[in-house]
């Protein structure tokens, strides 16, 4: 007895590998049906070894109309059945979608981000007066912490001053003479995370040295009297 193999680059092409080679030959049968009402029967029931072979599919929105998609994409369109959604044609299937627009707007200072520029665009737009000011604190402040963070050097406050001018598009100017806290912030930021780190450093090497204090006596205690008891 003779055994014949088939290798797959001798079958035919696979269109949609996720239902395998057994809903291929299926829906191949179900094209070569003559009469329409047994082709519609078999139609629907290869939807539903299609659900069967791969209920994944329910966790995808509107299920159903793709696996009939899939159908008729597996019968390279020719199978003419029923479906109770649109049939695609090979045009619908191969079309590209439109292009969809990307913001081009360009950032000189990308360690800022948008976000930063934004905020300026907003704050230049306001009034003179102690809000405008705080706010002008506070980015300048984000912008040094900015730079530190991406770049590994704190910016000097002229250049701080000078990017503020620039993303402003010059409507914000001020110089070094004005009353700028950001300028002093991360120095004291600095020093004060320093000493609350270095205190709190302290005090919780202080609480470990007394735990382990009295973790030494209670050990002691309690061996003295094992040894009490021995005696």
């Amino acid at each position: 007895m003779s055994l014949s193999l088939e290798y797959n680059t001798e079958r035919g092409k696979l269109r949609i590998s996720e239902h395998g080679r057994i809903i291929q030959k299926l829906i191949e049968v179900a094209v070569a049906e003559s009469d329409r009402e047994r082709r519609q029967k078999l139609a629907e029931e290869i939807i539903k070894l299609m659900q069967q072979f791969n209920p994944m599919v329910k966790e995808v929105l509107d299920y159903k109309q793709k696996l009939w998609d899939h159908l008729f994409i597996m019968s390279d369109f020719k199978l003419e059945v029923d479906s109770p959604y649109p049939i695609p044609t090979p045009e619908t299937v191969t079309a590209r979608p439109e292009p969809m627009g990307y913001p081009q707007s360009r950032i000189k200072y990308r360690f800022y981000g948008k976000t930063v520029a934004k905020m300026i665009e907003h704050v230049a737009a306001l009034e003179e007066g102690a809000q405008r000011t705080a706010y002008i604190n506070a980015i300048g402040s984000f912008m040094k912490m900015s730079s530190k963070a991406w770049n590994l050097e704190m910016l000097q406050d002229n250049e701080v001053l000078q990017h503020l001018s620039e993303i402003s598009k010059g409507k914000i100017r001020l110089d070094e003479s004005d009353e700028l806290q950001f300028k002093y912030m991360q120095q004291r930021k600095v020093q004060t995370i320093g000493g609350d780190t270095f205190g709190g450093q302290r005090n919780n090497n202080n609480n470990n040295k007394n735990r382990n204090n009295n973790f030494k006596k209670n050990r002691n205690f309690k061996n003295n009297n094992y040894k009490n008891r021995g005696n």
